[in-house]
């Protein structure tokens, strides 16, 4: 078995098997790591491999759509094409809240009867 902390959702750690994909493990223990397609599209789960990197598997050609030579270097990754063979901590940058979403009002109905 192998640790992950996650450090950005308070550095919450889970244990996971040997050869588990990182955005698989953060889905099923509520990680955090933000993603939309899970298939190395659209580059949402671009994460930073903050201690362990040279615990995660050979960088994909689907990362190298969406990363720089300079980000590899740094550590980061994306979560849906890394897989992991030893203890890693990752963070990333909190997706920023859905434009245009507002509370709903919990104020009186406006057709009350009196």
């Amino acid at each position: 078995m192998i640790e992950v902390t996650f450090v950005t959702n308070n550095g919450k750690s889970v244990t996971a098997p040997v050869d588990s994909n990182l955005l698989r493990i953060s889905l099923r223990e509520q990680g955090g790591i933000p993603f939309k397609c899970g298939g190395g599209i659209c580059g949402t789960c671009k994460c930073l491999i903050e201690k362990g990197l040279e615990n995660t598997d050979a960088i994909k050609p689907k990362e190298r759509k969406h990363l720089t030579e300079e980000q590899f270097d740094a550590g980061y990754r994306m979560a849906c094409q890394t897989f992991l063979t030893g203890d890693v901590s990752v963070s990333w940058t909190p997706r920023p809240a859905a434009a245009g979403a507002r509370p709903v009002s919990s104020g009186p109905a406006s057709d009350s009867v009196d």
